[in-house]
């Protein structure tokens, strides 16, 4: 059914004339009831009785107007809906988070987009950052946090917040009465990882930055940071964590400790398709560039990872090498990755 008519036709109901109605519409009168007679032959049936004085409504023209006046409401509100999400505005935002990065600027960046958007809904939810990308290449997630350096070169990836890396010792360890632990200290020792997989790009420079010439003695998987650290407390092993994870976590048994310089870190970004964001994904995007979100300085180009332009570059391939013939996996049914 034209909607242009139904329009034509609520403005003549609403009047009951049709010279009052066409002015009202800046159209002719005879184009006017060109139309109305069009919209007749559509349903079948008159809709207004004609007089020398103006017009009445039929008993049909009266259900015509009703349903008239609620579908253009309803069409005018649908409008109304996609200009808002067209100019970001409004409509869903589906987002990702990764388990190994809450908090710190991530939640700030949230926070201040629901602030601005309230009438947005975002649709959020937790992985990890293969999970994640696999999600935005297949359309399925607008936007999503990851652990750079990423491969993919159809998503921008935006540089959003920078944390230091901590050795997890078991509490009876020597290491553990050390503040600071220089790597050479850690070389050969027995380590626990989760699998590379998960997140290539942060295993590779975890890897190459705390066992930067070799020496990476991994001895079996665990598929998230908390159960890394259940593995560390239970003695004869060490890891290497993000210190908002590992802080957060707190288990007993385990003491947490820094390097020393050069500090390894690892980066959380926010990912999103490079061809047609949508103007939800635009406005998060921004955000970043304001004061109170912009970091104090992004990372330097340092082992392959660049920021030019506010993306995030590839990292290069540790150097050191290990034998990938003494790595065990200890997979736990149910339990996600944590990356």
């Amino acid at each position: 059914m034209d909607l242009r008519r139904l329009r034509y036709f609520l403005v003549l109901a609403e009047e009951l004339h049709f010279t009052r109605a066409a002015t009202r519409l800046r159209i002719a009168q005879p184009a006017l009831s060109q139309q109305i007679r069009a919209l007749e032959r559509e349903i079948g049936a008159e809709l207004v009785a004609r007089g020398a004085r103006g017009c009445t409504l039929t008993p049909v023209g009266r259900v015509v107007a009703e349903e008239a006046a609620a579908l253009l409401g309803q069409a005018a509100a649908a409008e109304e809906r996609i200009r808002a999400v067209v100019g970001g505005q409004g409509g869903r935002l589906r987002l990702a988070y990764t388990r190994s990065a809450r908090g710190g600027r991530v939640d700030t960046l949230i926070a201040r987009f629901r602030e601005r958007h309230p009438q947005v809904e975002v649709v959020a939810e937790t992985g990890w950052t293969a999970f994640n990308v696999a999600g935005l290449l297949a359309g399925r997630l607008d936007a999503a946090f990851v652990r750079p350096p990423l491969p993919e070169p159809e998503l921008v990836c935006r540089f959003v917040d920078t944390e230091e890396l901590l050795l997890v010792v078991p509490a009876e360890h020597p290491l553990a009465a050390r503040r600071r632990i220089p790597r050479e200290l850690v070389v050969g020792l027995p380590a626990v990882m989760w699998p590379r997989e998960n997140g290539p790009g942060m295993y590779d420079r975890t890897v190459g930055q705390v066992w930067p010439d070799g020496g990476f003695n991994l001895v079996r998987h665990e598929p998230d940071d908390e159960q890394l650290l259940r593995a560390v407390a239970e003695g004869g092993v060490v890891a290497a964590v993000p210190a908002g994870r590992a802080r957060a976590l707190r288990l007993p048994g385990v003491r947490l400790r820094r390097f020393t310089v050069p500090i390894p870190t690892v980066d959380i970004a926010l990912a999103y398709p490079r061809r047609s964001p949508t103007g939800l994904v635009r406005h998060l995007v921004a955000l970043l560039d304001e004061p109170a979100l912009r970091p104090a300085a992004e990372p330097a180009a340092a082992d392959g990872a660049g920021a030019r332009g506010g993306e995030m570059g590839r990292v290069s391939p540790p150097r050191n090498r290990y034998d990938r013939g003494n790595i065990h996996t200890s997979r736990q049914p149910g339990r996600s990755p944590d990356r």
